[in-house]
């Protein structure tokens, strides 16, 4: 196993990376390193462990999405857990509408940070 040194949202991670996994790991990086920056640059989440768990969550819900649904006529990209502003929706356009699988997810999520308040 190799090492890798990598960037995402500006800080630098020395990562272990599998023999002939360069191309992927740098791949899923990039994804993470533009998930992040989206979040941040939107401007109303600052911490930085904060952008990761959207991150990460944006990242879940497009693969879980793509699994589940593979024909459903969207690119799983324009359907963001959580747009900048840190407010669940349904798409892409920011326009609002939301899924009552994602509100539920987040009001899950709300209740197990407890004391640590609310993710949004």
């Amino acid at each position: 196993m190799k090492q890798m040194e990598v960037t995402i949202m500006g800080q630098s991670y020395l990562l272990g990376c599998p023999d002939g996994g360069e191309a992927a790991l740098t791949k899923a990086v990039a994804q993470v390193d533009k998930e992040m920056c989206a979040i941040r640059d939107a401007g109303r989440v600052k911490a930085r462990e904060r952008i990761a768990v959207l991150a990460a969550l944006n990242l879940a819900f497009d693969v879980s999405d793509r699994t589940a649904s593979p024909a459903a006529g969207f690119a799983p990209s324009e359907l963001p857990l959580v747009n900048g502003n840190g407010h669940a929706n349904g798409n892409g356009n920011g326009s609002g509408a939301h899924d009552p699988r994602l509100a539920n997810l987040l009001q899950r999520l709300d209740t197990a940070l407890g004391d640590d308040g609310r993710l949004l």
